[in-house]
């Protein structure tokens, strides 16, 4: 065993080592890294979530599975690789997708499935909400979920006692403590950065009309408490180890950060937790995350206000559709591959074809594609509808398809984007990208820069996404415990852990941008048919 094998054999041993888990829409995924930040060994879980009378959920048996089976393979590389049984990690870290409605009876009892952040059925309760806070509260956020199931009178209503996200939820049954780190906790209901804590005058607003609807509710009795990177979230029980490891390797005593969404983690995972700083996040939804100088001059409807781990105030442009349709036509390309004997490895196809995007027009042959697998409030979409559409005078091409269906999975966030440019003139020095959009190199990087008109930057440790950002917050965690220290998130990330990253940087391409804003008139201008689509096609 080399010198660096030795070392990490010790970290393993002497619980030198941070464990970040993440429950992403498509992955669930598990990473350690050891005190240099640099990760150890990984494992994940493919899932995928489910329509269920008209309901995008996942099923609560599937959680742990997928928990069990990452954490089951991490240790199977450990194993493999050192020869020990992994035993006690020095922190533990849960985050998972934001938003969505997971709500308990005191008995722990789940009332309904739980609905994720995909659904789009508060509209009423969202407007009503965003009227009365005149603070934006987005279709999927917790706090529209549950007043829509006010206005719906809800049988399940009168027996709710705690309402969490999926992190909070895991971390619950892993400590039995329910708290949740702010990030996570600002796409519940609408924080005060001032005090850390949901905002009071809004909480009394919500329950006057709950109790004005015949439901008498306590939020500060059925929310997790909030906690800010860094402060003590509790310690893995006896029974959560059990459950995170059935084999009984995994020790009780550890300490847990609080847990974060995924908007949180990503800005941790891409040094973008500091003022001027941004992130995009590209998998099965997309959103861009900027860290405000100063407030909004208003309420948008497409900007969610949200913050960073540590608590300050972030502009959210989230869109429900990303890579669900990119992924599922090369599915289709890697069927009529099989279909003549071909084999080709996954990655490799996924290079090749978006290689294959750089080779097409700029604005993409007259092709025009929408990415909508669910409704889009950015686009007032309400049902989302998959379509390929052109004019028969189109290029329709491979190098022209893929370009335009990977502009497709940026066009949304594009639209919210300006509001914060154009609208708002605010400047951003270069986003960050992470999420499976960037894992092909230079392509996701050099369209989101033409989309965008900003330099974007994908680190070395992007590939580890939010799982690496997880386990990044339990090592702050640690390290503040043990030496005491006053060093904010914002210092921890720039000064330690991303000192010597900077990443690569792809500025925006001129004929890209041009090319980009002629599909974005396409786009704009289609969207009508997209509407309809989802009212006729049912």
């Amino acid at each position: 065993m080399d010198q660096k094998d030795q070392k990490v054999k010790d970290a393993l041993l002497n619980g030198k080592t941070f464990l970040g888990i993440e429950l992403g829409s498509t992955r669930i995924k598990a990473v350690l890294i050891g005190e240099d930040f640099v990760p150890i060994a990984s494992g994940s879980f493919d899932w995928e979530n489910r329509l269920e009378a008209g309901i995008w959920t996942y099923h609560l048996d599937e959680v742990w599975k997928g928990l069990q089976g990452s954490f089951k393979n991490l240790c199977g590389e450990i194993k493999g690789r050192f020869g020990l049984s992994f035993t006690r990690p020095g922190a533990i870290g849960i985050s998972a997708m934001m938003h969505g409605y997971l709500a308990f009876d005191a008995a722990g009892a789940l009332l309904v499935p739980f609905r994720t952040w995909r659904n789009t059925t508060t509209e009423e309760a969202a407007r009503i909400l965003s009227g009365q806070f005149q603070f934006n509260v987005p279709l999927r956020w917790s706090a529209a979920h549950l007043y829509q199931a006010i206005l719906n009178r809800e049988d399940h209503i009168t027996g709710l006692a705690f309402l969490t996200t999926l992190a909070g939820y895991v971390h619950w049954k892993l400590t039995g403590k329910k708290v949740l780190g702010i990030g996570d906790a600002s796409g519940m209901f609408p924080i005060d950065s001032r005090t850390g804590d949901y905002h009071q005058g809004m909480i009394e607003t919500f329950e006057r009309l709950a109790r004005e609807g015949g439901y008498p509710l306590r939020l500060t009795d059925i929310l997790p408490g909030v906690l800010s990177a860094g402060e003590d979230a509790g310690v893995l029980s006896a029974e959560g180890a059990r459950l995170l490891d059935p084999a009984g390797n995994l020790e009780a005593g550890i300490p847990l950060c609080p847990p974060e969404g995924d908007a949180g983690t990503g800005m941790v995972a891409t040094n973008s937790v500091a003022q001027r700083t941004g992130n995009v996040s590209a998998g099965t939804s997309i959103f861009a995350m900027v860290v405000l100088e100063k407030d909004l001059s208003r309420m948008y409807p497409e900007i969610d206000m949200v913050t960073t781990p540590s608590g300050s105030p972030v502009a959210m442009v989230h869109c429900n559709n990303c890579t669900s349709d990119l992924d599922a036509w090369i599915k289709l390309f890697n069927e009529l591959l099989q279909t003549f004997g071909a084999q080709v490895e996954k990655p490799a196809l996924y290079d090749a074809l978006y290689a294959k995007a750089l080779e097409g027009e700029a604005g993409g042959g007259g092709l025009l594609s929408y990415n909508y697998y669910g409704g889009e409030p950015i686009t007032a979409v309400e049902q989302g509808r998959p379509l390929l559409v052109r004019l028969p005078d189109s290029s329709l091409s491979l190098a022209n398809f893929m370009r335009t269906t990977l502009y497709s999975t940026m066009a949304a966030l594009k639209i919210g984007m300006d509001i914060l440019t154009e609208q708002e003139g605010i400047t951003l020095d270069r986003l960050l990208g992470h999420g499976g959009l960037f894992k092909t190199a230079e392509v996701g990087q050099r369209l989101m820069a033409a989309a965008l008109n900003v330099p974007v930057a994908v680190m070395e440790s992007a590939g580890e996404g939010g799982a690496w950002g997880i386990a990044l917050l339990a090592a702050y965690l640690r390290q503040k415990g043990e030496t005491g220290t006053s060093l904010s998130l914002e210092d921890f990330l720039a000064q330690r852990v991303f000192a010597r990253n900077r990443g690569t940087s792809v500025k925006p391409d001129p004929q890209d941008r041009r090319g980009f804003a002629v599909f974005m008139e396409r786009y704009r201008a289609g969207l009508p048919i997209e509407r309809a689509a989802g009212e006729y096609l049912k």
